[in-house]
């Protein structure tokens, strides 16, 4: 009888912690929205940490949404394919990245693009305020595809919509998740929110994502969200994993405008 007892409340074993592949180290990084001078510093930050930790093969994820809202988006995507020359930089397309190529498209497109902060990403490829308040739909509809390249287009059509590493999954909104991995689509990969966000059982792998804006990094277990809101709360972030380690990066912006570096441990 005691013996019974006792196995009845011997813990059992923990299930083992979600990890990314032996000897790889992922640096992902939630939604930008235009704001260069945080995404310069967490690229500086990233450089610097990766540099002064044991070799490993890493590798930089962005979740998505570089453009709009933001005042330099034009600056994030040429910054982004810098980086790319340098190291492993792979990019998620997010629900904005589809709004601009969709609002080359037709003028309806467009105006649905400008509502969601298309403004600011068309005043960083060089129009002036002054041009763009003089110019009605159509007028701006004519001039996009001119001041920004084609190049530049089929540069965002190539980003990826979803990233596996180890017992991770990476997309920008969500995942339905009453769909196995490879039966996902790309409208839920990138607008996913409320049928995403409330289940909360077990996933096919622990689902990082940005697109919805958190005051810190939330850690659910079956999936963590990293969007903590760049465009207005100056804070962007990045997720560190390593075996089967979390870690955070985060450059936060302050009253006075500087730009600061913070290093956290498993969120």
């Amino acid at each position: 009888m005691l013996d019974t007892l006792r196995s009845l409340f011997r813990s059992r074993p923990r299930p083992p912690s979600p990890s990314v592949p032996t000897d790889t180290r992922y640096y992902v990084i939630g939604d930008i929205h235009g704001r260069l001078d945080l995404y310069d510093t967490i690229v500086a930050a990233i450089n610097q940490d990766n540099a002064s930790r044991p070799p490993a093969e890493s590798h930089v994820i962005l979740l998505g949404d570089l453009v709009d809202r933001g005042p330099d988006s034009a600056g994030v995507l040429e910054r982004t394919r810098a980086w790319q020359r340098e190291r492993s930089v792979r990019v998620l397309a997010g629900n904005h990245e589809e709004m601009f190529l969709g609002a080359f498209e037709r003028p309806e497109m467009l105006r649905h693009f400008l509502k969601h902060g298309g403004r600011e990403t068309i005043l960083s490829y060089g129009l002036s305020k002054k041009q763009f308040n003089e110019m009605n739909l159509d007028e701006l509809f004519q001039l996009l595809p001119k001041i920004v390249p084609q190049s530049e287009r089929d540069y965002i059509m190539g980003f990826e919509e979803m990233i596996e590493a180890g017992d991770y999954l990476f997309v920008h909104a969500g995942i339905d998740p009453e769909l196995p991995i490879d039966q996902q689509k790309r409208s839920d990969l990138l607008w996913i929110r409320d049928r995403f966000l409330k289940h909360e059982g077990r996933l096919e792998k622990v689902v990082v994502h940005g697109h919805t804006i958190f005051d810190r990094v939330m850690d659910c277990g079956n999936r963590i969200g990293i969007d903590t809101g760049a465009f207005r709360s100056g804070v962007l972030t990045a997720l560190v994993l390593e075996g089967d380690q979390r870690r955070v990066i985060q450059t936060c912006q302050d009253d006075k405008g500087a730009v600061e570096v913070f290093h956290g441990e498993r969120p």
